[in-house]
């Protein structure tokens, strides 16, 4: 059983004690802290929030527990049911919500689920915002409002197609290239809201052979519901066997976008948003933002378009914020998710699908043909086990000294970019690890710096 608690929301393992999983009664005690937190923000007033969830077996459970729990605070619930985290995100702004949770736990394995918290942007709390919700929850500091004042439910079971009408209405969405080109289109939803929206999104564009896979929204994955390419080799067999031009896999809660090429080989998920910003960056000039360890070749193709690229701390909230600053076109994180604020400050795979569609369609070229012509890097990803008792800290600033007279960023963790590679090191928030990520040309080069960082690091322990 596990039970993870952090700014970004709740997330746990369905079953158990409480306290030791995502129990019911964790499930109304980190609601009732939401709920808290979103009255005291707006002083009091009345308020609305806006609760979506993805397809998981224990979805509706959850789900009846939270809604029943923001009832009880006093606040008006808009139940959009069955729904994409972006799609929930879209909704908060457009139903004027004041917050907004969705019941996700993203690519984990079937038996978690997850609280994620957003504001009346439909944008995640920041670290701030976070810490204090946590802080209600440890105290229990909740008041419930008295049977007169209890909120409303209204549901809503549209919001699917308002999004998908959303995305069609983006300037860079060309309907009618995407019409034209006559892709036949392979889709793994691994049996979650994907399986209504990515299919239903094609078909809005004028896909009209789409290909389902694990498109039942049933909750029962198929494989390992992160869209690794170990886990995808059922679309990739498809590709294979000439059914289709090119495949999408998404996540549970379609946040995360990977491409599969028309042979059966990975675009890479790293390149969805190389891809997606060298076609937005062509028709809109601008800057462009990815967190500390995805790969260069965003900052290759921004500098192409006479853009200007800048890294962020790894999380989605940490990317939104840098964006901001920095007027970012696009921008994103190397796990497949597209940032467009055109649209929205979220990461959104049934935008990533319009933009790249359109952007292959307009180019003629074949998946894999259209991955050949971005700069080729690999990216190796490793982690260092350390006892409780070492300093992570101390290790992590004897790199950055050690490393000096080379280009080091340390707003999260030591990044150290060489000429024609970088390392990126991480501490975990949650276990005594060092994660190492490096990127080089190949896969052998990648994988000897990352073995000579280690292997520095181990010193250093000694």
């Amino acid at each position: 059983m596990a039970l993870i608690k952090s700014i970004s929301g709740i997330r746990g393992t369905i079953g158990g004690k409480v306290g030791e999983g995502l129990s019911p009664l964790d499930v109304v005690k980190f609601s009732a802290a939401y709920g808290t937190w979103a009255i005291r923000r707006h002083n009091g007033k009345k308020i609305k929030v806006v609760v979506g969830r993805d397809a998981r077996i224990s979805g509706e459970m959850v789900d009846k527990l939270v809604v029943g729990t923001l009832i009880g605070l006093g606040i008006d619930v808009v139940e959009i049911g069955l729904a994409s985290t972006p799609t929930t995100e879209f909704a908060v702004t457009e139903e004027k919500a004041d917050g907004g949770i969705i019941l996700t736990a993203s690519h984990n394995p079937k038996q978690w689920n997850a609280l994620k918290l957003l504001n009346e942007k439909g944008e995640f709390l920041n670290d701030e915002d976070g810490k204090l919700v946590l802080s209600i929850a440890e105290q229990e500091d909740f008041l419930f409002a008295d049977v007169d004042d209890l909120g409303s439910i209204t549901n809503v079971d549209d919001y699917t197609q308002k999004h998908i009408d959303h995305v069609l209405s983006l300037d860079l969405v060309d309907v009618e290239a995407i019409k034209k080109a006559n892709f036949s289109v392979a889709v793994d939803a691994v049996n979650s809201v994907g399986g209504i929206a990515i299919p239903g999104m094609l078909r809005a564009l004028g896909v009209e052979n789409v290909v389902e896979l694990y498109c039942e929204p049933n909750g029962h994955f198929p494989h390992n519901p992160e869209p690794l390419p170990e886990n995808l080799t059922a679309i990739a067999d498809v590709m294979k066997e000439g059914k289709a031009d090119l495949g999408f896999v998404v996540d549970p809660d379609v946040d995360r976008l990977a491409i599969v090429n028309e042979d059966g080989s990975m675009f890479g998920e790293e390149y969805t948003l190389v891809a997606c910003a060298d076609y937005v960056l062509a028709n809109t000039p601008g800057n462009t933002v990815s967190n500390l360890s995805s790969t260069r070749a965003l900052r290759d193709v921004t500098e192409k378009h006479n853009g200007s690229y800048e890294a962020s701390a790894v999380g989605e909230v940490n990317v939104v914020t840098k964006m901001k600053a920095n007027n970012a076109v696009i921008g994103g994180e190397g796990n497949g998710g597209i940032i467009y604020p055109a649209s929205h400050y979220g990461r959104d795979a049934l935008v990533g699908v319009g933009l790249f569609l359109s952007h292959l369609a307009k180019t003629g070229m074949k998946a894999s043909e259209m991955r050949a012509s971005y700069p080729n890097y690999f990216i190796s990803k490793n982690k260092i086990e350390l006892t409780p008792e070492i300093d992570v800290d101390a290790v992590l600033v004897t790199m950055k000294e050690k490393y000096q007279h080379e280009q080091v960023n340390d707003i999260d963790g030591v990044k150290i970019d060489f000429a024609n590679e970088w390392v990126h090191l991480r501490k975990s928030n949650t276990e005594p690890i060092i994660r190492i990520y490096s990127e080089s040309e190949n896969e052998e080069t990648a994988n000897q710096l990352a073995e000579k960082i280690i292997s520095e690091i181990k010193e250093i322990i000694k």
